[in-house]
């Protein structure tokens, strides 16, 4: 059944093109649709019952470092690439090794019971190296830094992916704060216990169901950020040394067929294609000098079982941009073509979204350029996401107009973001 797909078309009420979508057919799309069905797979504070350091995801049980130090400063002695501020970097970097011979304020430290780790193991390296705060609290513009610094990322991809994360997780209108795990309210938001940030662990905002080595939210007991060593020698076993773009291709196949024969509340939306895009970071960011480099075991074994940079480890040379990211979302999407829905509340009780019929066409991933993933990424990080796609969430509008204010101003004719000039209608259409 989950063979049988139809690419969605232009739709038309909202004016933005979706044709690469395979939508299961044969079951209403309306239930799935239904706001009752998107809310009870969207985490709440102390609605989980999990386990762990930290076991419900609350406030109440995040671990609490009183003392919070930001992230080391910029130092000219050791520029990296270049990234203060929330500002671009050189945009080729190289010769950049990380971290830098006597820089002693990004060398490795474990982090400590009062500090937050979350489900990004790229993220959690760099707050152990300091390039992010070291307790987990961090803020959009480390995050902006230190995807350049570190990783040899783009400022456009940079900045949109600061946005996801502070806008889904975070309090963007107050203090443009983020927890890099669990619910850390007191810490991030400007009026305590009034916001709903969940920080990175909150299901179905950033992070979703068939992640490459954390369980889903549903199947751990409400741990969805923990590394799960089992899951991370399934995708070993995969690769077989090399986490290239097939082996990446096959394992989120495996992993979407698991979740689906396991979870009763599977839930794959079409910010789901999130998932991919930190996919092919293993292939593209991870290695020495990133897509120069080998995306081997041993490199693997460094950021998701230590999370630490690598021995002798220099980031990318040419940055990593939205329209590369894009790119490889499409094509490892290409490879198994999967239905955008979820379960019912048991597993294999697959409901896909739709709204032009039904039909048994074995239609296939077909037509999509990088711009036109590159600018869904856009509408996912603005909220423009039509509801037949499985849009509607509970983040405030406010937080979306904020995305909009930063990401706007970068798609100009030699902007951040020239590539969605002319082929991407703007969100909150104003001055932003």
């Amino acid at each position: 059944m989950l063979k049988r797909f139809l690419l969605a078309g232009l739709i038309a009420s909202q004016g933005y093109a979706f044709p690469w979508v395979a939508r299961h057919v044969g079951r209403d799309p309306q239930e799935m649709k239904a706001s009752n069905r998107l809310n009870s797979r969207t985490t709440y504070p102390g609605a989980g019952t999990g386990y762990g350091d930290y076991p419900d995801g609350s406030e109440a049980t995040c671990p609490y470092n009183a003392d919070h130090v930001p992230a080391a400063a910029y130092n000219p002695k050791y520029p990296y690439c270049g990234a203060r501020d929330g500002l671009p970097g050189y945009q080729v970097c190289k010769n950049n090794q990380v971290p830098a011979p006597g820089d002693t304020a990004h060398q490795y430290q474990a982090p400590t019971s009062s500090d937050i780790r979350g489900p990004c193991p790229g993220l959690n390296t760099a707050a152990n190296h300091n390039f992010l705060a070291r307790d987990g609290i961090t803020t959009f513009n480390e995050l902006v830094d230190a995807q350049q610094n570190v990783y040899g990322v783009g400022y456009g991809l940079a900045v949109v992916l600061a946005v996801l994360g502070v806008g889904l997780d975070g309090d963007p209108i107050g203090t443009e704060k983020m927890s890099i795990g669990c619910d850390a309210n007191s810490r991030t938001s400007s009026s305590p216990g009034t916001t709903n940030e969940l920080g990175l662990d909150g299901h179905n905002k950033f992070e979703g169901d068939t992640s490459l080595t954390r369980d889903d939210y549903f199947l751990a007991d409400g741990d969805n950020y923990k590394f799960n060593q089992t899951l991370f020698n399934m995708m070993s076993d995969v690769a077989d040394g090399n986490f290239d773009l097939t082996a990446l291709a096959n394992y989120r196949y495996q992993r979407y067929q698991q979740s689906l024969s396991e979870n009763g509340n599977f839930y794959f939306g079409v910010k789901s294609l999130l998932l991919f895009g930190a996919a092919s970071f293993l292939y593209e960011l991870f290695p020495s000098l990133g897509n120069e480099g080998s995306p081997n075991q041993a490199i693997m074994d460094s950021y998701f079982q230590k999370e630490e940079i690598p021995p002798n480890w220099f980031s990318r040379v040419e940055p990593y941009t939205l329209l590369d990211v894009a790119d490889q979302i499409n094509q490892m999407y290409a490879a198994h073509p999967v239905a955008f829905g979820g379960n019912t509340g048991s597993p294999n009780s697959f409901v896909g979204f739709g709204e032009t019929g039904f039909t048994t066409s074995s239609s296939t991933f077909n037509g999509t350029t990088a711009a036109g993933t590159a600018c869904l990424l856009y509408q996912i990080a603005t909220g423009s996401i039509p509801g037949e796609l499985g849009g509607g969430d509970t983040v405030p509008a406010a937080n979306y107009a904020w995305a909009a204010s930063k990401l706007n101003p970068l798609i100009a004719i030699g902007g951040a973001l020239d590539e969605l000039v002319g082929t991407c209608p703007l969100n909150y259409n104003s001055n932003n």
